[in-house]
């Protein structure tokens, strides 16, 4: 398996609905006679199925509910779904694009379930892909039977086959400013094992929560939470110096194991999660639906959160360099040193990403020839009194 699309709210009874619709509609029906009159509307939602039935082989449909004229020619049926079929084929771009292929490298187009029976959909499909859709299968049993198949491969009764499946949503951890960062892509193959260094953002930090998310937003907040465990004992070092790597095994089963290790102490934790325990098909696409929707708010979101980090960060690592380092200075560098840096603070305050970065520039524009200045020194220092050999 290569991806997977789709839209869980979509489907034949949408086509129903349509033409229940268009006959509340023909038969000037006030909504409001359908919600006292229940036997009514259900009377109706089980003719508009029938009718789509025959339609998949007649021209048109003539029936009657309780008195009133129900008729439908295949033409307006078609008419009235054309949107919804629009939307399958744009799942199928969607889904062609993630695997990274084209339709001219498919080599058959399986049609699975009823409403594949509908003409229009066999012929949009035909059309997209450019080749007619394969229905010798029972549309009706095909999803069933190829899980039991899968059940029984994965009980160990069937060796001869084999179905790489992939993640339905990506994997993550949390990382600073609540940020989500993906270890395991969406529609990653599985059996998959994926590794990522590392490493604290405080001076001796001995203890690293490390929390697992699921899901396709930008922020954890917006996603749903797997697990989390907290990796101990880590030797206290200044900040970035320890090396943490943690990795993602996710296997057949669906099973993820998180294991966290400091590679300079060997200190180790790890952790087992079930990625798709307790969500739905439907969840699952809704939380794909919220990540198109707000894709360009999370982008925003995430690159003031990413400046803040590196302006945090920044700003550490200044106020450390003057400790260090202020009697190699003048007085008036040291304080403008400190202006750059409170002129960073103030804008790391506020909600102005490229002020942040610009500010950014700045501290480092003006810090370079100072940081210069103190490695030579210490280069000097360290070399005193030696002499090297040619």
């Amino acid at each position: 398996m290569l991806s997977t699309n789709g839209d869980t709210f979509l489907g034949g009874d949408d086509f129903d609905r349509a033409i229940t619709d268009h006959w509340i509609r023909q038969n000037e029906i006030h909504p409001d006679a359908l919600k006292e009159d229940k036997n009514l509307s259900q009377a109706i939602r089980l003719e508009a199925e029938k009718a789509k039935k025959h339609l998949s082989f007649s021209d048109a449909y003539e029936g009657t509910v309780s008195g009133l004229s129900c008729r439908i020619s295949r033409q307006e049926f078609e008419g009235l779904i054309q949107p919804l079929v629009d939307k399958t084929l744009q799942c199928c771009t969607s889904a062609l694009r993630d695997a990274q292929t084209d339709r001219a490298h498919i080599n058959r187009v399986i049609m699975v379930g009823g409403s594949t029976r509908v003409p229009l959909v066999k012929q949009s499909v035909s059309d997209f892909f450019g080749q007619e859709g394969y229905d010798k299968v029972n549309p009706d049993e095909v999803v069933a039977l190829g899980a039991a198949i899968q059940a029984d491969i994965l009980a160990g009764n069937q060796k001869d086959l084999l179905l790489l499946d992939i993640t339905p949503l990506s994997l993550g951890i949390e990382t600073i400013g609540g940020l989500m960062d993906v270890i395991i892509p969406r529609n990653a193959k599985i059996p998959t094992s994926v590794g990522r260094r590392y490493t604290t953002s405080v001076d001796g930090q001995r203890n690293l929560k490390i929390a697992v998310f699921q899901g396709e937003r930008d922020l954890v907040e917006h996603n749903r939470k797997l697990g989390e465990f907290t990796l101990k004992g880590i030797p206290p070092m200044p900040a970035g110096l320890p090396k943490i790597e943690i990795q993602f095994l996710l296997n057949a089963d669906g099973i993820l194991n998180v294991r966290a290790l400091e590679e300079r102490s060997g200190v180790e934790q790890t952790i087992e999660v079930k990625p798709q325990y307790g969500i739905s098909e439907e969840d699952m696409a809704m939380m794909l639906l919220d990540s198109i929707r707000h894709a360009q708010e999370d982008m925003e979101i995430r690159g003031l959160l990413e400046a803040r980090n590196e302006g945090n960060s920044i700003v550490l690592s200044a106020a450390k360099f003057l400790q260090q380092h202020h009697a190699l200075f003048t007085e008036a560098e040291n304080a403008a040193l400190r202006t750059y840096a409170e002129a960073l603070k103030a804008a790391i305050a506020g909600s102005d990403k490229d002020r942040i970065n610009q500010a950014i520039e700045a501290l480092n524009t003006f810090s370079n020839p100072l940081a210069h200045r103190a490695m030579d020194f210490t280069i000097a220092e360290a070399m005193h009194g030696r002499k090297i050999g040619s």
